[in-house]
């Protein structure tokens, strides 16, 4: 059974989170890719606010596809999380403790993870439909010029995701 899950997402729960359980995350979460993390960890340079509270937010990596009539948002899958690697830490720094994607993250992010508290979930590829229809509500807020890597806050309900790397360390890549 899936331990459910609420954002803004604690230190104490994502401390409770164990690699290898099952999760269904509900509240806001925002989506976030490759150009949009660039500007991020660029607007930190600068002391820049960023878009969004960091502190309890989960960072989708996803892009999602246009949304047909009468949908909220279209197909909504992870994109890998390793082309983040290099802004996560930052991110981490600054408040940032959950990330959802697809795929490894290299030692730095897993050291940042548990030097910060953070947790990383796996969202399973393939399943971008059915994600979609976890999606209750939707609106940019940032970067509009990106297009589909603009920066979304989604409302979401029963997210299925899997603890891929807990805070201490733990990860189910590493039972390969």
């Amino acid at each position: 059974m899936a331990k459910q899950i609420y954002t803004p997402v604690s230190t104490s729960v994502i401390q409770g989170l164990r690699a290898g359980e099952s999760v269904e995350l509900s509240g806001k979460i925002y989506t976030a890719r490759d150009a949009a993390h660039k500007r991020l960890a660029e607007m930190l340079v600068r002391g820049e606010a960023m878009p969004f509270d960091f502190e309890g937010a989960a960072v989708f990596y996803a892009g999602p596809c246009p949304n047909r009539e009468g949908q909220i948002i279209g197909s909504i899958g992870p994109t890998t999380s390793g082309r983040m690697d290099a802004y996560a830490p930052a991110l981490m720094a600054n408040g940032l403790r959950v990330m959802i994607g697809k795929g490894g993250r290299n030692a730095a992010v897993i050291e940042a993870m548990q030097a910060h508290t953070g947790v990383y979930l796996a969202a399973i590829g393939g399943i971008a439909a059915l994600m979609s229809e976890c999606v209750t509500a939707v609106r940019v807020v940032a970067f509009e010029d990106l297009g589909t890597e603009a920066v979304r806050e989604l409302t979401v309900e029963r997210l299925p995701l899997v603890v891929a790397i807990d805070s201490s360390g733990g990860s189910v890549f590493k039972a390969f």
